[in-house]
């Protein structure tokens, strides 16, 4: 395996999980209460409990993209 080829590798996954963030940030900006009422039908939670839980989640997913992701892709290119 090449640096090419990795590189590419983590250009893809950076791009399709920096959508699912987007898609994911959007959700919890523009329609919190639809996702609310969606997720409420299966799980008994109060509306505070689920915002801090979602954007615990998020940020989680935020870092663990940036570190994952972002950072392995930055490094392929500057010793490519």
């Amino acid at each position: 395996m090449n640096i090419q080829t990795l590189t590419l590798f983590f250009l893809w996954c950076t791009i399709m999980n920096g959508i699912l963030l987007a898609l994911w940030s959007g959700a919890f900006i523009f329609v919190p209460d639809l996702v609310y009422r969606t997720q409420s039908r299966w799980f008994s939670i109060t509306r505070d409990s689920f915002d801090l839980i979602f954007y615990g989640f998020l940020g989680f997913f935020k870092i663990v993209f940036l570190v994952f992701n972002v950072v392995p892709l930055l490094a392929l290119l500057i010793i490519g």
